[in-house]
C-alpha cells in the first residue's frame, strides 16, 4: 500500500501559455491510505506491434537453418535469444516467442496484402471499390484497454508508406497500413515525427496551424517553465526524480524535432519532403521509438502499432554497408515485379 500526504489528480496536466503538458504517473496521483489495486498505479497492459516486412534473418534460406539469426533456441532455463534479439536479455525472463504461424491470407498477393492481413487473417475483398477487409487485433485490443486514454490507438512508420507502395485501385488500402479500426476504414500510418509528438502533446493538426506554433515557440517545455518549478516543489524526492527524468526525454525529444525542421537544405536540390524526418534512417527509427514509449509513459496511449520499413521500399543502407536497395523493384504503370536475396 503507498501512502501520500498530497494528491494530485491522475488527470493533472501542466498548462501555460495556450500549451498543454501530459505527466506520468507520480505517488502523489495516489490517495493516502489507498490500496494500490484500487488506484491508477495498477499497472495497466500496453500492447505494440512491429512490423518489418519479409521477416527476418531464418532458417528456410538457401543458406540453410545454420543461417538462422532471428528465432530463438531453448525451453525453460535453457532459453537463449538470437542475435538479432539479444538486445532483449535483461528482459529475456518476459519474453515468449511463438515460431511456425503463418499468414494464409496473404498468399496470392504477398507485398500487397501483408500488411493489413498481418494483425487481421482476413482475406481482403480486392473486388470493392473501397476498403473491404475487417478490423485488426490492435483495433480489437484498443477497444478493451484504450478507450481511457487520449488516444486509443497510435499508428506510426518509419518512413511513408504511400510512396513506398506500388498499388492500383483498392490494393493501396492493404499495402499502406498495419490497422483498419473496421472493416472499411483503415488507419493512415503517420511517418512525420512533429506531427506524431504534436499529436500527443499540443494542438496544429493542418500545416498552418503547425507553423503558427512553431513561429510562436520552439518549445512546449519552455511556456510551462514556471508550472514545472512549482508543481517540483510540492513533490518527494522519488516524484521529483520521476518528473525530472520525464521533462528531460520531452526535451531531448523536442531538440531532435526541432533539429529535424531547421535542416538548411538550400545549396542542393532535394525532393519535397516533409518537415520532420530526419535524414538519418537509422535515428528515424529511434526516434518512433521514443516517442512510442513516451505515448506509454504519459498514458496518452496503450496502443500502438508501427511499420519499422515500408513494404516494397528501395531504401538503401550504406551507413552499415549494403549498398543494395532494400528491396530491388522495377516499377509498370499497372503492376510490378521484386526479387529479394538474403
Amino acid at each position: 500500500m503507498f501512502v501520500t500526504k498530497r494528491h494530485l489528480s491522475r488527470r493533472t496536466v501542466l498548462r501555460g501559455a495556450g500549451v498543454t503538458l501530459a505527466l506520468p504517473l507520480l505517488d502523489a496521483m495516489i490517495p493516502a491510505a489507498t490500496a494500490l489495486a484500487q488506484t491508477a498505479a495498477t499497472p495497466k497492459m500496453r500492447m505494440g506491434f512491429f512490423y518489418i516486412p519479409h521477416g527476418a534473418i531464418m532458417g528456410n534460406t538457401i543458406h540453410g537453418p545454420e543461417m538462422d539469426r532471428w528465432t530463438p533456441s531453448g525451453t525453460g532455463a535453457d532459453f537463449k535469444l538470437s542475435p538479432i534479439l539479444k538486445s532483449l536479455e535483461p528482459h529475456k525472463r518476459y519474453v515468449t516467442s511463438f515460431g511456425n504461424l503463418q499468414n494464409q491470407a496473404m498468399v496470392g498477393g504477398v507485398h500487397g496484402l501483408a500488411p493489413a492481413t498481418w494483425l487481421s487473417g482476413t482475406k481482403p475483398d480486392r473486388g470493392s471499390r473501397g476498403a473491404s477487409m475487417s478490423t485488426t487485433l490492435d483495433q480489437v485490443v484498443a477497444k478493451h484497454i484504450g478507450q481511457n486514454t487520449t488516444l486509443p490507438s497510435l499508428e506510426v512508420s518509419s518512413e511513408t508508406t504511400q510512396q513506398a507502395a506500388a498499388c492500383s485501385g483498392s490494393a493501396c488500402f492493404y499495402n499502406t497500413t498495419l490497422s483498419f479500426r473496421d472493416a472499411h476504414s483503415p488507419l493512415p500510418m503517420e511517418h512525420n515525427p512533429r506531427k506524431v509528438f504534436v499529436q500527443l502533446f499540443g494542438e496544429g493538426d493542418t500545416p498552418t496551424e503547425r507553423t503558427a506554433i512553431s513561429d510562436q515557440t520552439k518549445s512546449l517545455l519552455d511556456r510551462i517553465t514556471d508550472r514545472i518549478r512549482s508543481l517540483r516543489q510540492d513533490l518527494g524526492a522519488t516524484d521529483r526524480a520521476v518528473l525530472d527524468n520525464y521533462v528531460e526525454t520531452v526535451r531531448e525529444i523536442e531538440r531532435r524535432v526541432q533539429l529535424a525542421s531547421s535542416r538548411d537544405l538550400s545549396t542542393i536540390e532535394v525532393p519535397e519532403a516533409p518537415i520532420g524526418e530526419l535524414n538519418s534512417f537509422g535515428s528515424q527509427v529511434d526516434l518512433m521509438f521514443d516517442l512510442i514509449a513516451l505515448a506509454y509513459q504519459a498514458d496518452l496511449t496503450r496502443v500502438a502499432s508501427y511499420i519499422m520499413v515500408a513494404e516494397g521500399t528501395n531504401r538503401t543502407y550504406n551507413h552499415i554497408g549494403v549498398s543494395d536497395s532494400f528491396h530491388r523493384c522495377r516499377i509498370t504503370p499497372t503492376t510490378w515485379a521484386g526479387s529479394r536475396s538474403w
